[in-house]
């Protein structure tokens, strides 16, 4: 089960997206060796990308990317409009040295360094044209005090409230087999529920966020989204009832290839390329989201600095990738 359903109420200014992700999130795990507590992290923040990702209005990429001094150096999740998905996290310390039961914030946020950042990156985007970026520390003020974030829902709230104009409630839940996923938001007045009184508008939006709290961890992994919709939205009357659109597929899918691999080693320069290959004969390389693994020998490493065409320079390799 690999769904996301989009819904709207009639009788309330909201939109929301329930996700439920399996076979999609275990490829990703089964190409990592993580502790329980950062595949959570990480499995919360790829529902978190999901869900985000189902409304961008252009074909492009949703990128989240965190990053500390902590035990977790880098977190990236990948989720292309299409709903196409990849994820890693690099740690600086020994998986075996992690606390199980670690938070967020003393993973992501060592020394308050941790910080979120979410791209949004189009497809047609215009030479030149830099990607938009919302970047959020992961610590918020409580009582006057700063205080590091508890939950990957928490961040992304935070990266909502600051960064987009729409009050938005968010829900996430993960485990070594699924990841499920509840988001809110309330469209504006305006919009499609001009209809609607501010004090009715505002009631809808009280009423179907108390509903969404009702949701439980359980039932996020281990329901389809459309009986979740079901049971969350059962005493909504059918006034004020709540529609849905055609479920949309998830899948794992990784972008990596030769010609980008070779275009990296054209940024290295062709100095250090060649102390690589002076000192291990080859260079060599894995994918950090799908663990496949590139070798270029001296000829690939020649034809990558000799030619200005960069299918040139990614001849199939005589063995492996």
């Amino acid at each position: 089960m690999n769904e996301l359903l989009v819904f709207v109420c009639d009788g309330a200014p909201v939109r929301g997206e329930i996700v439920s992700i399996s076979t999609a999130w275990q490829a990703v795990l089964e190409r990592r060796n993580d502790p329980p507590v950062v595949r959570r992290i990480l499995g919360d923040f790829v529902g978190a990308a999901t869900l985000l990702s189902a409304s961008l209005k252009f074909d492009g990429t949703l990128i989240i990317q965190a990053q500390s001094k902590g035990p977790i150096q880098l977190l990236v999740v990948e989720c292309k409009s299409d709903l196409s998905m990849r994820a890693t996290v690099k740690l600086s310390v020994d998986p075996s040295e992690i606390n199980p039961n670690a938070s967020l914030g003393e993973l992501l946020d060592a020394s308050n360094s941790g910080k979120l950042v979410i791209t949004l990156d189009p497809s047609e985007r215009e030479p030149g044209q830099p990607p938009y970026q919302g970047i959020v520390a992961l610590q918020e003020e409580r009582g006057n005090v700063m205080k590091p974030v508890s939950s990957a829902a928490e961040a992304i709230g935070l990266y909502m409230q600051n960064s987009e104009q729409l009050e938005t409630r968010i829900w996430l839940t993960s485990n070594d087999s699924h990841i499920g996923g509840l988001l809110l938001q309330r469209m504006p007045d305006s919009g499609g529920h001009a209809h609607l009184d501010p004090q009715t508008a505002a009631e809808g939006w009280t009423r179907i966020q108390t509903l969404g709290e009702t949701i439980t961890d359980e039932e996020l992994l281990t329901l389809k989204p459309e009986t979740i919709l079901r049971r969350l939205f059962l005493e909504e009357s059918t006034e004020n009832g709540v529609r849905s659109f055609p479920p949309r597929q998830i899948r794992f899918s990784c972008r990596c290839s030769r010609k980008k691999v070779a275009d990296v080693l054209r940024m290295l320069g062709e100095e250090e390329v060649q102390g690589i290959l002076d000192e291990q004969g080859a260079v060599e390389t894995v994918c950090e989201f799908c663990a496949k693994p590139y070798r270029f020998d001296a000829v690939d490493c020649l034809q990558v600095f000799k030619t200005d065409l960069l299918s040139d320079a990614t001849r199939p390799p005589s063995s492996g990738h």
